[in-house]
């Protein structure tokens, strides 16, 4: 992660600045965002598990945005945050924890870029970073989840300029996030689950 901020950085410190107006091509937004996933996932058989009976907590988590301006319309934004612990459930019954990091990148087209108003749309990639699984079923042992997963973002949203430099940000995401369950002792799938989950938030953004 300290990586991919030092890369942007120095890519964003080098990218010549594009024709604005009186906007920079800088913007920073700081979000709240809830996390609804999708919950589906393959039954297991020998377990007398149904379908989509491994769900995953929602929860709330505070989210930073970095968009970069190759003119009025055109942006790219890298959305990050941190860690995430999330509650894993088979059939109701709590059978452990992991944490995930996802960071994003999308290209976003912004429509009205001139006006108080400024609704965007955008597609792009999600890498999940799996970590901390700790999970197992008694009875059945230590599971285990693959350590990454790639997929596709998509997301719409806005801008409500209120400030010289300050906006006001409402923004909808789903991504694509997935992982195989596996046995740790021996690495034998389970079965295979999908998070695909809708991120809504709100929150402020500053236009350098």
């Amino acid at each position: 992660m300290k990586k991919t901020v030092r890369l942007l950085a120095l890519a964003l410190a080098l990218a010549p600045a594009p024709l604005l107006g009186a906007d920079g091509p800088l913007l920073v937004r700081l979000r709240a965002v809830y996390i609804d996933p999708a919950d589906k996932s393959d039954a297991i058989p020998a377990l007398g598990v149904p379908a989509d009976a491994i769900t995953v907590s929602t929860k709330t988590i505070p989210e930073v945005d970095i968009s970069w301006f190759f003119s009025k319309s055109l942006a790219a934004e890298l959305i990050l945050t941190y860690p995430q612990e999330h509650d894993v459930e088979l059939m109701g019954t709590k059978i452990g924890t992991f944490k995930h990091l996802p960071p994003t990148l999308t290209l976003q087209y912004h429509f009205n870029p001139d006006g108080g108003f400024r609704p965007y749309v955008g597609a792009g990639v999600n890498l999940t970073l799996l970590s901390d699984v700790d999970l197992a079923v008694p009875g059945v042992g230590a599971l285990d989840l693959e350590s990454s997963s790639v997929g596709f973002a998509a997301q719409a949203g806005f801008d409500v300029k209120v400030g010289e430099k300050l906006y006001l940000n409402g923004d909808v995401k789903w991504v694509q996030i997935g992982s195989d369950v596996t046995l740790k002792a021996t690495g034998a799938k389970v079965s295979a689950v999908k998070v695909d989950p809708w991120l809504i938030g709100a929150g402020l953004g500053y236009r350098f």
